[in-house]
Order: C-alpha cells, then sequence, then structure tokens
C-alpha cells in the first residue's frame, strides 16, 4: 500500500499537478490537505480519470479542506468536529485495501499565525487548543490497529526538521510548547514513519516557504508534514520518499509529497 500526503494549496489552482504527482509516485491512497473548494465545487470528475475512482472529501469556501483519492473503496469513520468550529481539517476513513482494511486520518492542523503566545494571539491559541484535543481523544480512544495519521500538522518538532534549531525556536512551528503538545500527541499511541528510515540526526524538510527564490541553494526547510502509524504496522514499513522536485514544478505548492509504502500483511 503506497500512501502520498500532500498540501496541495489549493486543489483547483494545482489540478494539473496532480497528473504529474499520480506518474511520479504512483500512489494507491493520496491524502489532500488545504484543498480550498467547498464539496459542491469538487472536481468529481478529475480523480477517477489519474485511476482514483474511490474519493472522501471535506472542504470549505477559500480555506482549509481535506481530501482522500484512492484506488480502493473507501468507508467513513466518525471523527470529533474539533474545538467545534466546522472548519474541515480532518477526515478519517477506512481503507478496503487487499491486505486488509487501514484506517486513516487525514489532519491539516492550524497553522498558528506569528506570534507564539496563546494570550496575545487567539490563532496560536486555537493551534495548541486543537493539537492538544486531538492528542486526548486518541488517548482516550486508543489507537486502533493498522491506523494511519498522515497530513500538515504545522509543527517541526525535532532539532534537525528546521534549518536552524537555535533561530527557529521562538518562531511558530517549532516552539518548545508546540512541540511538547506534538509529542504528546504521538504518544497516544503512534509512530514516526518517516524518522524510522531517516536518523533523527539529519536533516529532513517538507516545506521551503515562497518568500525563498533561491531555496534550494539556501535550503531553509522545515518538516511540517508527517506520517504516523500505529505500532502493530512499524514491522511493515518497507519505504519512503520525499518528492523534492516538485518544489520546482510551475506554480507549486510550498509543501512537497511525501510517501509511505506498507508492505501490509492480513
Amino acid at each position: 500500500m503506497r500512501i502520498v500526503t500532500w498540501n496541495i494549496n489549493s486543489l483547483r489552482l494545482r489540478l494539473g499537478l496532480l497528473e504529474r504527482l499520480a506518474d511520479a509516485l504512483a500512489p494507491d491512497v493520496l491524502c489532500l490537505q488545504e484543498t480550498k473548494v467547498p464539496d459542491a465545487l469538487f472536481p468529481d470528475d478529475a480523480p477517477g480519470r489519474l485511476g482514483f475512482p474511490f474519493v472522501a472529501r471535506r472542504g470549505m469556501k477559500g480555506y482549509n479542506g481535506v481530501a482522500i483519492l484512492s484506488r480502493w473503496e473507501l468507508a467513513p469513520v466518525d471523527a470529533p468536529d474539533w474545538c467545534s468550529r466546522g472548519d474541515c481539517r480532518h477526515l478519517a476513513v477506512r481503507v478496503l485495501a487487499p491486505g486488509g482494511p487501514v484506517e486513516l486520518h487525514d489532519f491539516y492542523v492550524p497553522a498558528g499565525g506569528d506570534v507564539p503566545d496563546r494570550s496575545r494571539n487567539d490563532k496560536f491559541a486555537h493551534k495548541l487548543d486543537f493539537v492538544s484535543e486531538a492528542a486526548s481523544w486518541f488517548a482516550a480512544a486508543g489507537v486502533r490497529p493498522k491506523t494511519v495519521l498522515v497530513g500538515d500538522l504545522n509543527i517541526a518538532p525535532l532539532e534537525h526538521d528546521v534549518w536552524s534549531h537555535r533561530q527557529l525556536l521562538g518562531v511558530v512551528s517549532h516552539t518548545p510548547v508546540e512541540v511538547a503538545h506534538l509529542q504528546a500527541w504521538m504518544q497516544a499511541g503512534f509512530y514516526d514513519a518517516i524518522r524510522h528510515f531517516v536518523p533523527a540526526e539529519d536533516k529532513l524538510y517538507t516545506w521551503w516557504s515562497y518568500r525563498n527564490r533561491d531555496w534550494r541553494r539556501s535550503d531553509r526547510g522545515r518538516r511540517l508534514d508527517h506520517i504516523w502509524v500505529s505500532p502493530d504496522l512499524v514491522g511493515q514499513l518497507a519505504g519512503y520518499e520525499i518528492l523534492k522536485d516538485a518544489r520546482d514544478w510551475p506554480q507549486t505548492s510550498d509543501h512537497v509529497p511525501v510517501m509511505l509504502d506498507l508492505a501490509l500483511r492480513e
């Protein structure tokens, strides 16, 4: 089972890049974030043309939005309305894969604004509350076997998940309080699948700012996009790829696709 996650930063604007992504990585399941399209305007015919006959989506006008495109049938999974906002940041399904059903969660965590102080920045407070609520829910419910969580979690937790740990400690996405919240969520029953392949002491990024024109040369990136798995799937991790070249595609997202291969067993 090959799963790819990508913050596409507007599905309708970058719909043409999905074909390029499908050719490059040939995913069985493609999870998108920041689709920015309400369900009524979702391009329903496009996924089928790319070999994804099954689609789940949850979108709204102008911002947020998540979608899952799949070669295999999808069944909905109930989940909370995080922070009671109805802001289309999470989608949960059961993928009826040949190796057995897999529960899949696609998240788009709030970015949090620019000021890392919950008392002065409502966006930052919302981000912390969102992550805390998700951690508590998974801890209370228990992470079920054969579960995968993917998405733009908007936090780079490790020292080498950012281009400069020292300079970014006070920058939203890498502050100690955000990292602690994300770690509590992971400790609710997940394993960092990509860091399984890439040691923690190695630099690893999935996002480079639009503000940096020569992004390859400066390489001031952050790892904001993640794939986690339940403990029973750790022995079935088979490979990964960060499609860094996608950052050079025309009119591309500032995030790049992240891929995980699972050797599923019944």
